[in-house]
């Protein structure tokens, strides 16, 4: 009997909270096939909360048992955490730690690295191309794999936007029918993360402020700013350190300036259109995949961004010349993001298992 999934996340100001949502979805999907799980987070302060059966993400308890692994990123699952199979999702793991974790079977959720070597299943939404064809099939060491699967060592890899998960809120909330896009876009949330250590916040109210000064952008913005905003607000924006139950208030603007993770993804699922910065070069990568196929807008890495070639970029993207753009961006990211990501995730996951 296929019983217990592991997943091992991490929580801390550069990843924020987009790998406790993923799992969680995964979670419900698992749940779903007959499985149970247990969440293995380590991290900062946040993750104590987690630890302690907290959901930070929504008001109540976690839905799965949990386990603390205390702050570092590396920390082994040891022996006692029952289960069969472990799904890595924290950014970055190590072979020793993989090894670890062994004989249970392991699955990774991107690798940039040489962890994947010791492992059996690597989920690439991003890294490797997001968009694939069905055809043509081709036989690797005894194996039909169709053009987004393949084998290196023991380790089955699976590529592309179907393996994206966005929340299990998304899923719910996803209009039947593409939005309709404004002529302009007058409400944006603006939010970069649960700790946004690069301060983005800042800047992104600097270029909205100095675009409402100048006539070029007349809409109002909500800001989320765990750090805080200097300077006097401009008229229609508003600035909050956090907001619980983010994904449901998504729907509610025009359009969403955000980082590369989980609440982008949410927004594409919901048909909002996204402006993005990426805060180091591997979430550029992926937002440059999603632009290149039509779904966000993306402007390159935020703490290095020139602010006045963004403020020129905005000005056209939010007003009447950028609602064909927008509204492009709303089909192309409810094409590539269907909400069923957690669902593939699971399931194959689930295959493993059974091995």
């Amino acid at each position: 009997m296929i019983g217990r999934l592991i997943l091992r996340i991490h929580i801390d100001p550069i990843l924020g909270l987009g790998h406790l949502s993923r799992a969680l979805a995964i979670h419900q999907e698992w749940k779903a096939l007959g499985g149970q799980t247990t969440l293995a987070v380590s991290g900062d302060e946040r993750a104590r909360q987690v630890g302690r059966g907290i959901n930070i993400l929504q008001v109540g308890d976690l839905p799965t048992q949990v386990v603390d692994l205390g702050e570092n990123s590396l920390a082994p699952l040891g022996k006692d955490i029952q289960g069969d199979v472990v799904l890595f999702d924290q950014w970055t793991s190590s072979r020793d730690q993989i090894k670890e974790a062994l004989p249970r079977k392991i699955a990774l959720m991107e690798d940039d690295g040489d962890a994947y070597e010791e492992s059996d299943l690597l989920f690439q939404p991003y890294l490797e191309g997001i968009v694939w064809p069905d055809h043509p099939l081709r036989v690797k060491e005894g194996m039909k794999l169709k053009p987004h699967e393949d084998i290196r060592g023991k380790c089955h890899v699976l590529c592309g936007a179907s393996y994206i998960v966005a929340s299990a809120v998304a899923r719910t909330l996803r209009p039947k029918r593409e939005p309709i896009q404004p002529l302009n876009a007058q409400k944006i949330l603006v939010t970069f993360g649960g700790s946004d250590a690069a301060g983005l916040a800042q800047k992104a109210f600097n270029i909205l402020k100095n675009l409402h000064q100048e006539g070029r952008w007349r809409g109002g913005a909500v800001i989320l700013a765990p750090q805080g905003i200097q300077g006097d607000l401009f008229p229609g924006c508003t600035v909050h350190a956090s907001v619980t139950q983010l994904t449901e208030k998504i729907p509610q603007y025009d359009v969403l300036w955000c980082a590369g993770g989980v609440t982008l993804i949410d927004a594409l699922c919901l048909g909002v259109p996204v402006v993005a910065w990426g805060q180091n070069e591997r979430q550029v990568q992926g937002l440059t995949e999603l632009g290149q196929h039509g779904a966000c807008f993306g402007l390159g890495e935020g703490p290095s961004a020139d602010s006045r070639t963004v403020e020129d970029a905005l000005e056209h993207w939010l007003g009447p010349e950028g609602q064909e753009s927008r509204q492009e961006q709303v089909v192309a990211g409810m094409s590539l993001i269907d909400g069923l990501g957690a669902t593939r995730v699971a399931k194959e996951l689930w295959k493993l298992a059974e091995k």
